[in-house]
């Protein structure tokens, strides 16, 4: 262990993180081999090359001055008369044969980014476990879950479901939906994979932060990782994609249970422009909105975050007045498999993002190991922010596919993100739940049903997961006057 010791240290000295030995002579030997693994498991240049690079303006900040519509298309429900720019006309009769008959030979496979605790709910488990069903109190898995069961039943193939977690909720995850026997899929079918982590580093020197005397301060690389992710193991998601015959990909992040998994006319619009990677998109109420903007410059399409869209060109508005940059991600998409074999390919394809955090870390003592522990060996929560994480997004896709396109969805059918803490104004339990029966209500009505206004409505997938399912189920004149929950 010795030898072991000096290699470790002159090979972490060539980077400037001999720090992270600082406590070796402390550690168990089970503790050794934990943080030697850690150690090699990072590219200590790539991480010296990001911090090198921290305070170049982000690409967004050069691409806004220059953005222009994204060329889109109107789901049905939308009744917002501002025009989308498009290439080619798709009406969405045309659009929902052709996502149908792509349904029907079983072309399409799911994923689901879960890698989010419920901590600001107040609720000490991944988010998915979250029940939010406003009836039956189903929780965000058994929603998503339920929503793939029934395209596989209605379509008849066995659809694959793909389900990211983070290091945080992978271990719960995966007992709980083992527990809930996955809400009826066939457990060949579900692909539960971690997402994997970059380290934190020093905003003031660059050097990796340890969280504990032996452990590397890690976090989740952002929704990105879902790219590497797919491609690693033997056989790799993607391979087992192939061997199914699937070309397309529906993703969502699972805190929204309004979102319409695998919706024929969403996959219509993707298939018959020809896009490679297709998102919806909801039409920004005011230049502040937090959500990312997507735009087009020089015939490709970008996300612009909020927080990088500078004000004079986020508030400028079009004749009609109307927000010239309008199209705000929900994080939906559908990829094609072969945008994804392509650019998994190509390390450029995603870049990385910084964010400043603060970030519990042991203080240590630099000028090589010591043998004498010479730093504090307990974390320290810093008052300011003291930290860089590294994060990748899956939507920095955008600018390699070819074709691609937004498609404009209406909140109260499409988005209703679960972000707040129980008694937010928005975003909260209570209006999520709101949102879901509101939506199944009117559902209801669509099909000649009598719904009283003041009682919550609740339609399991299972039972009916579009207006046009619940129509051929429910005649007309049907009443629903207490609480009801149609599974």
């Amino acid at each position: 262990m010795y030898f072991l010791q000096h290699q470790l240290f002159d090979h972490l000295k060539k980077f400037g993180q001999e720090h992270l030995l600082t406590f070796w002579d402390a550690l168990s030997e089970s503790e050794r081999h934990a943080l030697v693994a850690q150690i090699n498991s990072l590219d200590f240049a790539q991480i010296a090359d990001l911090y090198a690079r921290r305070n170049e303006p982000a690409e967004s900040l050069t691409l806004a001055d220059r953005a222009n519509d994204p060329p889109g298309y109107k789901f049905s429900t939308v009744t917002d008369l501002t025009p989308c720019k498009s290439a080619k006309p798709i009406t969405p009769l045309e659009a929902v044969e052709a996502g149908t008959e792509a349904l029907r030979n079983g072309k399409l496979a799911f994923a689901l980014v879960a890698g989010g605790q419920g901590t600001r709910l107040g609720f000490p488990h991944p988010k998915g476990m979250y029940p939010i069903g406003p009836v039956s109190q189903a929780t965000l898995f058994q929603v998503h879950f339920e929503k793939v069961l029934a395209i596989s039943r209605r379509y008849g193939y066995r659809a694959p479901y793909c389900v990211m977690t983070s290091p945080a909720t992978h271990t719960e995850t995966v007992e709980f939906l083992e527990q809930q026997k996955y809400f009826g899929l066939p457990a060949d079918d579900v692909f539960v994979f971690c997402q994997g982590t970059m380290p934190a580093v020093s905003i003031d020197d660059g050097k990796v932060l340890l969280d504990s005397k032996s452990t590397i301060a890690l976090s989740p690389d952002g929704h990105g990782g879902m790219l590497s992710a797919i491609t690693k193991g033997s056989p790799s998601v993607l391979a087992q994609f192939r061997e199914r015959g699937i070309d397309y990909l529906f993703y969502n992040q699972v805190d929204n249970p309004l979102v319409r998994i695998g919706s024929p006319e969403f996959l219509g619009y993707h298939i018959l422009s020809g896009s490679e990677l297709t998102s919806q998109v909801i039409r920004k109420r005011s230049p502040n909105d937090k959500v990312g903007n997507i735009v087009e410059v020089d015939d490709r399409l970008y996300v612009i975050e909020y927080s990088d869209l500078p004000e004079s060109i986020g508030g400028q508005t079009n004749a009609d007045g109307s927000l010239k940059i309008w199209a705000g991600s929900i994080a939906v998409h559908i990829f094609n498999t072969e945008l994804l074999e392509r650019t998994s390919q190509q390390a450029s394809s995603l870049p990385f993002h910084y964010a400043r955090k603060k970030v519990p870390f042991v203080e240590t003592k630099s000028g090589g190991f010591t043998h004498k522990s010479g730093g504090r060996s307990v974390a320290q929560s810093p008052d300011e922010r003291n930290a860089i994480k590294f994060e990748r997004f899956i939507f920095d896709l955008l600018p390699s596919a070819k074709n691609a396109v937004v498609v404009e969805v209406d909140p109260p059918n499409h988005y209703a993100p679960l972000k707040n803490a129980p008694g937010s104004a928005t975003d909260s339990p209570e209006t999520v739940k709101r949102d879901i029966s509101a939506m199944h209500a009117a559902w209801l009505k669509q099909a000649g049903a009598v719904v009283r206004t003041d009682v919550p409505i609740e339609i399991s997938p299972l039972f009916a997961d579009s207006p046009e399912e619940v129509a051929e189920k429910i005649g007309k004149g049907q009443t629903f006057e207490q609480m009801t929950y149609l599974k």
